[in-house]
């Protein structure tokens, strides 16, 4: 093999797509990691998705999770799925069991200011010797709320969990009016615009990524205390509308 020759394997390796997992959960911090990753030159070739029994986990989201199934579907990627416990700790284990047979160059996260998640999926992933890429990392909240308000995004609350978010948050879509509120309730009681303290949930019913979005046929509102969620019973994938 000649130097050109040597040159352009070089190069053609260089231009090859990294390979990755996502950890995947249906809300719009996974969703938009996976987008954003797909637009810096990276394969997605699998959604990872873990069904907490647990739903004060440190590491999974809860709410409506086996709605990642009709994500998962309508972006046509490999979906793998795992129960755990969740209990806190023991549940990396269960994340490095999944991922340590995958045919991955890196790990994508949408961690965005959760430091106890940013640093284990870290961890895990120099064990593995593979890359943790977190695209929304250190992203300004407000701006990066601001993102779903745009055309082809339908991101809805499903789960709330802090004062000032009651009933009606419930099932609402992530408008400017909701980001408006978020940020007015921030001033009151230093809630995370985009929830990453776990004030609230979300579930992406259609976006750019989706070649089909979910319906929500049926629902129903489960409330404890200060807290509650949007239990979806029912859901289907439809065709959008063109135009």
């Amino acid at each position: 093999m000649n130097n050109t020759d040597t040159a352009k394997n070089k190069n053609k390796g260089e231009n090859r797509k990294k390979r990755a997992a996502v950890m995947f959960s249906g809300g719009k911090d996974s969703v938009f990691a996976a987008y954003t990753a797909t637009k810096n030159n990276i394969e997605i070739a699998y959604l990872v998705s873990f069904y907490s029994e647990n739903p004060e986990s440190y590491m999974f989201h809860y709410p409506n999770i086996e709605l990642t199934e009709l994500a998962a579907q309508s972006m046509g990627i490999t979906h793998i799925i795992k129960q755990t416990e969740g209990k806190k700790e023991e549940e990396l284990s269960d994340i490095k069991e999944i991922l340590q047979y995958l045919d991955i160059d890196c790990l994508v996260t949408g961690a965005l200011a959760s430091k106890y998640q940013h640093s284990r999926l870290e961890n895990i992933c120099k064990e593995l010797n593979i890359e943790c890429i977190s695209p929304l990392w250190g992203e300004n909240p407000a701006d990066y709320m601001l993102e779903f308000t745009k055309k082809e995004w339908d991101v809805r609350i499903v789960g709330v969990a802090a004062e000032g978010l009651d009933k009606p948050w419930l099932g609402r879509k992530i408008d400017e009016k909701c980001v408006n509120d978020l940020l007015k309730l921030n001033e009151k009681t230093k809630i995370h615009v985009a929830g990453e303290g776990g004030e609230f949930e979300t579930l992406v019913l259609d976006c750019p990524f989706f070649s089909k979005k979910i319906e929500i046929l049926e629902s129903k509102t489960k409330w404890t205390g200060q807290q509650g969620t949007l239990e979806i019973t029912k859901a289907r994938l439809v065709g959008k509308k063109s135009g």
